[in-house]
């Protein structure tokens, strides 16, 4: 299974796919990962709900919007892991930048860092994320996890793959997080697979 040892290598010897389109709004998030007892984790937060907010209570990773003093989307990434979490990332923690998306439904560009975070770090979250934990690896692809869900989002019944997480969490993984996260697995020939496609 993945350690923290080969994902720093095998993302400094792939290029991520960067989007150039100008004509999306541009975000940034940081995908923590921590090597534990059960193999490598990676970590999500829980959204706050807002009515405002596309995303309002779902699992994420910390990020947001590329404001106009952010120098590069890194900088973002780090400043809203700050803000949303209270953790301040550093250049050794950074293990390499994974492809970017594009939303399946919003204009928005959003580009993915990844990073190494050991227990030491306090996490603090602030009042737009209400959870976080810390979830396997190997957890997110057991298929028995993995299914088809059917949605009404933005005005249409939509059908969708998701991962259930009830030991964490009421609301299951899908959306831009699911499509972060089997962007960067495919990098080591890993993909989700749900009942229906076995």
């Amino acid at each position: 299974m993945l350690d923290l040892h080969l994902i720093r290598e095998q993302l400094a010897h792939q290029s991520p796919r960067c989007l150039d389109d100008e004509g999306l709004r541009r975000a940034a998030v940081a995908m923590l990962l921590r090597d534990s007892e059960d193999g490598t984790e990676v970590m999500f937060i829980r959204r706050a709900e807002h009515e405002l907010d596309p995303w309002s209570g779902d699992l994420a990773f910390p990020g947001g919007r590329v404001d106009a003093c952010d120098d590069t989307p890194r900088i973002t990434a780090e400043r809203e892991t700050l803000e949303e979490i209270g953790l301040r990332l550093r250049p050794e923690n950074f293990l390499g930048r994974s492809d970017d998306l594009a939303g399946a439904y919003l204009s928005i560009h959003i580009c993915c860092f990844v990073y190494s975070v050991s227990d030491e770090f306090v996490f603090s979250p602030n009042g737009e994320v209400v959870d976080l934990f810390w979830v396997p690896l190997h957890t997110l692809l057991e298929p028995q996890r993995n299914r088809l869900h059917d949605f009404h989002y933005r005005g249409a019944q939509r059908r969708h793959p998701v991962i259930d997480l009830p030991e964490w969490s009421d609301r299951p993984l899908w959306g831009i997080t699911y499509r972060l996260l089997s962007n960067f697995l495919k990098r080591f020939d890993l993909s989700f697979r749900y009942p229906e496609h076995l």
